[in-house]
């Protein structure tokens, strides 16, 4: 396994001036997209991507994940735009791995592929590859955690919605009536479940959400919530595609059940929809010290400590990556359907985003 400043030495040093001169200078997009996939390096997780068994050689699925990796770095909505700035660009065609233009698979192998690559979870790995091997070595700080909206075309299709909640009879009960106990909330459980167990509770399908922005506006919007874990950098570290319904604070626990098994950290920073005595006991038996923004409902406002203020202002590492993800990554071109197709959409712009923040903290 090559160290990170050793990939970023020898892609600046000897492949860029290689690629310059077999097919021209690179543009600054150009080469966002060769120092990630030379960190990626696509063929080592292609093993059963490759084979086709009996039948027509398979279009070689490592070509396909780099031209994937292309389209988020360059923000193109869709897959024809994808290919088409592939015949017409000699250079990213070439980077990519085709020669001539008619070696290009067409439209619809490549949605054959990207649902092998959605249902094998092949960008989860991905991901966790880079983030094992480039940042948990080292010990990190901050850890942010935040929400944002995924908008959908698709129809709603939550399977497991919940039921209204019947209103119980005000006063005591009557004299041998028995009353069914009150069902133990989802953030009560999950402290003594493992993440597999609260993954498995969580809602995945499409549905309508709701919530208020940094002015206090609410929005609402059909599709699904990213849920993401920042570290200092701006390098997202996890990431879990819910319905759009679920508060924020259902999915902390998982979060951080998920990032601590992938790295060491000291702080957990999350705004005030996550302020639950839940959360907190959870960071600290983490050994973390969490730094949690006090809500209102739960009785006057309170202010953070001078020292909690300085490190609470780290929390925006979350907001920029929200804000990359979908301004310059794809996130606000979704046009798949269904969770596992939608999540890998947006975990490819995730990779993008990682293997720049990792070659920034060196440039």
């Amino acid at each position: 396994m090559r160290t990170l400043s050793s990939a970023f030495n020898s892609i600046q040093k000897y492949l860029f001036p290689v690629l310059e001169e077999e097919i021209d200078k690179l543009t600054e997009k150009q080469r966002e997209f060769v120092r990630a996939v030379e960190l990626i390096d696509p063929e080592r997780f292609m093993g059963s991507y490759n084979c086709s068994g009996f039948g027509r050689p398979l279009s070689k699925r490592q070509n396909i994940f780099k031209a994937y990796i292309a389209k988020s770095v360059y923000n193109y909505p869709t897959t024809k735009v994808l290919i088409e700035n592939l015949i017409s660009s000699p250079s990213l065609r070439r980077l990519c791995g085709w020669e001539y233009p008619g070696k290009i698979p067409s439209e619809s192998t490549f949605s054959r592929a990207f649902t092998g690559f959605a249902e094998g979870e092949l960008t989860h790995k991905v991901h966790d590859t880079l983030i094992i091997e480039h940042v948990a070595p080292r010990l990190n700080c901050h850890v942010s955690s935040d929400s944002t909206a995924i908008k959908a075309r698709e129809k709603f299709c939550r399977e497991n919605k919940p039921g209204k909640k019947k209103k119980a009879k005000r006063g005591r009960p009557r004299k041998g009536e028995v009353r069914a106990p009150k069902p133990v909330r989802r953030l009560e459980l999950q402290p003594h479940r493992s993440l597999k167990e609260n993954l498995a509770d969580l809602p995945y399908g499409c549905d309508w959400g709701k919530k208020k922005d940094s002015k206090s506006k609410t929005m609402q919007w059909k599709g699904y919530k990213l849920h993401i874990d920042t570290i200092d950098g701006d390098i997202p570290v996890s990431a879990i595609l819910t319905s759009a319904s679920p508060h924020d604070n259902q999915v902390a626990i998982p979060l951080m059940q998920m990032t601590s098994q992938k790295l060491t950290s000291m702080y957990n920073l999350m705004d005030s929809a996550y302020d639950a005595p839940e959360i907190h006991e959870y960071s600290r038996s983490l050994q973390h010290v969490p730094i949690i923004d006090h809500n209102k409902r739960r009785g006057e406002k309170r202010e953070f400590e001078p020292a909690r203020k300085i490190r609470y202002r780290e929390r925006s590492a979350a907001e920029r990556v929200n804000s990359y993800l979908k301004d310059n990554y794809g996130g606000e071109t979704v046009r798949v359907k269904g969770q596992k197709k939608v999540i890998a959409h947006l975990m490819f712009g995730l990779i993008a985003i990682t293997a720049k923040q990792l070659f920034n903290l060196l440039s």
